[in-house]
Order: C-alpha cells, then structure tokens, then sequence
C-alpha cells in the first residue's frame, strides 16, 4: 500500500443504487427518461447507439455516476454524463466526499477479473449487491486522486484524438473515392457496366466440418474473422483461434485452389459491405457459404479499386433489402451484379493515394497501442 492511501469498500464510499427494469409498457423509443439495462451504456446518440426511454422510471443514475454492468457481461464500468433509468444489467454508483466520481471509475477499470471471479449463476453470470459493495478500492487523499485522474484521461484524450483521426483518414479514402470514380451505383462517370461474373471469377471454398477444426496450423477464416481483418491496415497481424492442418490445407488447395494476394474475401452476411483484400501470402483458409470468394482479373481492376467499389455495391443491396441485416448475400446474386469498369489509370492512381493513407494508418495504430501500453502501466502503478 502506498504511504497515506488506505483502502476502503464500496459501500463505504458510494452511495449504490441496484437497477430495475420499468414495466414495459413503459419503454418507448422518444419519450421520458433515457434507459439502459447493460453494455448500451458505453454508447452515446453520436455512435449511432439505438436509444430507448421510459416514462415510468423505477431506478435511476444521477449524471456523472459510475455505471457498472452486474449481469453478463459483468464488471464493465462507465460514466453516464446525464440522469438515466436503469435496468437490471447495470448498477450505479454515485461517490461520497471522500472520493471523486472519476477516480472511482478508474479504480473499477481494473477490477473485471475481480467481479468475473466472484459472478454467480447458471443461465447467465451476475454480480450481487453483496459482492459490489463489499468490493475494496484503493483510496489516496484527494489531492492525489485528483492528479491521478488528470494524469490518465490526459492519456485517454490523446488515444480518443488518434481514433478520430483514423476516422479522418477513412473519411478522406471515401471522399477521393467518390471524386475519382463517381457514385457507381448510379454510374455518374458512364463507364462499361457488366456482371462480375463475366469479369472475375466468384466462388466459395470445400466444406470443412467442425470436427476438422484444431487450435494450430494454418488459419480457418470465417465472417466473424473477416470484419476483424477488415479493420487492419495492412502490415498490421491477426490474432487467429481456429485452424485447419497443413495436411488438410494442402488437399483443399488441390481441389479448389487457395486465395492469393489482391484476392477478395466477403461475408454472406453482410449489411456493412465488408470487404477484406487479401494481403498475405501466407496460408490461409475460409468457411464454405458464409464467405464469398471473388478471383480478381487484374486486367479489369485493381484490387484496391474493387474492394472499395464492391464494399459500396454490397451495401447497395442490403438497402435494397429494406434494411434486413441478417439476409445472405448469395453467390449468384454477387455473380449477377452489375459493376462499372473505370479506367486502369483511374483506378491505378486511386490505388497509389489509399496505399499512402494506409500508410499513414498504421503509423497512427502504432501511436494508440503505444498510448494504450502506456495508460495500462499507469493504471497497473497506481492501482495494483
């Protein structure tokens, strides 16, 4: 324990209100009181969070709570900047004089292993009021709780300002996509139009089944996969948990060939148009159906250039589908599609623009693991 801290319960220092869910007929989608029953409490209007509300709240957070998720999953804290309802996956804990809200909440950002460890139940885990209040923190004098706080979220400003500029540079590759190439669902630039089919050939794997699944050897890539890898820049690693084996790997690529590099990988299901470009020459293999395996002709595109124009025409199609996000994304009706061919020039110039942000990218990952590295040091140094 470090000189002049001591350590004190939950209950102790917070005052903690438990949730409760309204009655339902109650919870509507713009009137009354903001509500959260779990993880929606991480999400605010401008990410796009579906909101709900109550008009007969039973339970609620005081602005500037520290909100805690009880039930599955459990042990995840946050701070809520306004007065909400709460249901019966959250807590709130609202700190006494003794404690400032903010240092309360980081304290708990280090605790998940504890709350996990000490969750109960059999359908779903949960954490008791007994185990939340019960729950020692470390508390400094407020001078120091106060420097602790200003030391970590100066840290935390910095990994939001990273992220946001990641955003800016997504935003700048569509900006110069729809400059160069126009809207290609609307064809603004006239190009040729054909079926992908008649340009590239659109295919799926062999099945593998589940019991020819092991925890090494070569990667075994599904949709779940996919949207990960589609986030990386390339350069960046994938951390892979299901594999097929070398043997099997090369009797696949016999029978159906493997994807290579510039090659594109979709998912089935697919409401985001995601669209992973193949970056690596190392082995690799995917889930038969659920993802869509498009053999890039070079003399028509350049992969950069498809990915982003099939990444815009797949989410054309799901909005065609009255927003139904579950609805699969069938081989015949990607080989059916109907695709611009834009000059190789245009496309080649694109190409050369993206590989510069991406660039740029990966430079700024680095920059938030460093930021992210560093604040896990800090908050092991003061709260371990």
């Amino acid at each position: 324990m470090k000189q002049g801290w001591e350590y004190k319960k939950l209950g102790e220092v917070c005052h903690i209100t438990m949730g409760q869910s309204p009655d339902g007929k109650s919870i509507n989608d713009n009137e009354g009181v903001e509500f959260h029953q779990g993880k929606t409490c991480f999400g605010e209007r401008t990410l796009g969070v579906s909101i709900l509300f109550s008009n007969a709240p039973v339970k609620l957070a005081e602005a500037h709570s520290v909100l805690l998720c009880v039930r599955a999953p459990v042990g995840y804290p946050n701070i809520t900047n306004r007065k909400i309802c709460i249901g019966r996956g959250l807590c709130a804990l609202y700190a006494k004089k003794d404690i400032d809200n903010t240092f309360l909440f980081y304290s708990l950002l280090g605790k998940q292993s504890h709350f996990e460890k000490n969750a109960t139940g059999s359908t779903f885990k949960a954490i008791s009021s007994k185990v939340i209040s019960n729950t020692e923190i470390p508390l400094p004098p407020k001078s120091i709780q106060l420097a602790i706080v200003s030391e970590l979220d100066k840290i935390n400003e910095l990994i939001r300002l990273k992220k946001e500029q990641l955003k800016d540079y997504d935003n700048l590759a569509q900006s110069i996509f729809y400059e160069m190439f126009g809207d290609p669902v609307e064809n603004e630039k006239g190009w040729e139009v054909k079926e992908l089919g008649q340009l590239c050939e659109v295919t799926s794997s062999k099945r593998v089944f589940i019991n020819e699944v092991v925890d090494a050897g070569v990667p075994f890539i599904r949709g779940t996969e996919l949207t990960a890898l589609n986030k990386l820049v390339p350069g960046e690693k994938m951390h892979y948990t299901l594999f097929i084996t070398q043997e099997h790997y090369e009797r696949l690529k016999a029978i159906t060939g493997v994807p290579k590099v510039g090659d594109l990988l979709i998912p089935s299901i697919n409401a985001d148009g995601i669209v992973w470009m193949v970056d690596t020459e190392e082995p690799l293999y995917f889930k038969d159906g659920r993802v869509l395996w498009i053999h890039v002709n070079h003399n028509h595109f350049n992969s950069i250039a498809i990915q982003k124009l099939m990444n815009i025409l797949i989410k054309n199609i799901y909005a065609s589908m009255g927003g139904a996000t579950f609805a699969e994304l069938k081989l015949f009706v990607l080989r059916n599609m109907k695709v611009p061919i834009p000059p190789q020039s245009v496309q080649n110039a694109f190409a050369e623009k993206i590989k510069r942000i991406d660039i740029q990218k990966l430079q700024v990952k680095k920059s938030i693991t460093d930021l992210e590295t560093l604040l896990a040091s800090r908050m092991q140094y003061w709260f371990e």
